[in-house]
């Protein structure tokens, strides 16, 4: 029996390549109630997001570029900053990505808060997907420098920033992809240090 969500499912692929249009309103609101639908022990529901669109785009890549250069890194060179503010240009939608620390809470394990931001993140992939958009999770544009996420309203004390998660029509129709088979990471547990190849 053929399924369409998990034909959707077998079928998503990150792209970078998207452009405006963005998502319609109401399928920008389905794909972030998405996200709050993932897995989540203990209820603490440590994603957080700030979406980043239209002129506010410009403002962030200039805080962004900023940033990334009075940290030292040497990789944005002229010619990568031009190809990123072009890319940032062509982007109708950003949403940047953090882990809410919750250090008042000492039931549930952080690994376990960040595997929740993991999955809130897949099923925004999935219903961005399964609505026909293109979309790619993205740990450049200065994730990593402390300056960008604090300018983000994320600051490091208290979030763990995580990306940007990039939405918009698709450049052009997705090619199918050859995906390894799930053998090669499965296997059949028998017993205490006992295991055998999965049927």
């Amino acid at each position: 029996m053929t399924s369409p969500t998990i034909e959707t499912l077998l079928t998503r692929r990150s792209t970078k390549a998207v452009c405006a249009p963005g998502p319609k309103p109401k399928d920008l609101k389905r794909i972030m109630q998405a996200a709050v639908c993932a897995p989540d022990h203990g209820g603490l529901q440590p994603w957080r997001y700030a979406v980043i669109r239209g002129d506010a785009r410009t403002r962030f890549a200039d805080m962004m570029m900023e940033a990334v250069k009075r940290s030292g890194d040497k990789r944005m060179t002229p010619d990568k900053e031009k190809s990123v503010r072009a890319w940032i240009d062509d982007v109708p939608v950003l949403i940047a990505i953090a882990q809410h620390m919750d250090h008042d809470n000492t039931k549930i394990p952080e690994s376990e808060r960040l595997l929740a931001v993991g999955a809130s993140v897949m099923n925004m992939l999935n219903a961005a997907h399964a609505l026909g958009y293109g979309a790619f999770w993205s740990t450049g544009l200065g994730t990593y420098v402390e300056d960008v996420q604090d300018a983000l309203g994320f600051d490091a004390l208290d979030y763990k920033f995580l990306g940007f998660l990039a939405v918009g029509t698709l450049v052009h129709e997705l090619k199918p992809i050859e995906r390894t088979p799930y053998k090669k990471f499965f296997k059949e547990w028998t017993g205490p240090h006992e295991t055998a190849p999965l049927e």
